[in-house]
């Protein structure tokens, strides 16, 4: 993934317009459309307060991602909301066989 591609997940995760992580970066909205726009990675500087608007360091940001028992979680919830009642009864079957 990209540093772009990581900010821009970042951002949607939190719900966030390019306006609003511009404004909780404390940096101009036209910074970051030039970032998408060009393709191009950030400057350190810029990234620190992306990184501040995001409430993590630099290396946090650059962490590689493990699937953390909440992202997990949300996954389950959302593909068990797709099934219909008889694939859940079935599932759930499935899992009372698991101890």
């Amino acid at each position: 993934m990209t540093v772009l591609e990581k900010i821009d997940k970042l951002r949607v995760e939190r719900g966030w317009s390019v306006y609003k992580l511009a404004e909780e970066a404390a940096i101009t909205q036209s910074t970051i459309n030039n970032l998408y726009a060009r393709k191009t990675e950030p400057k350190l500087s810029t990234l620190r307060a992306i990184c501040n608007a995001f409430d993590m360091s630099l290396s946090e940001f650059f962490a590689e991602e493990e699937p953390n028992c909440d992202t997990v979680d949300a996954e389950i919830k959302t593909k068990i909301e797709t099934l219909n009642s008889s694939q859940k009864k079935a599932l759930l079957n499935f899992l009372k066989n698991f101890k």
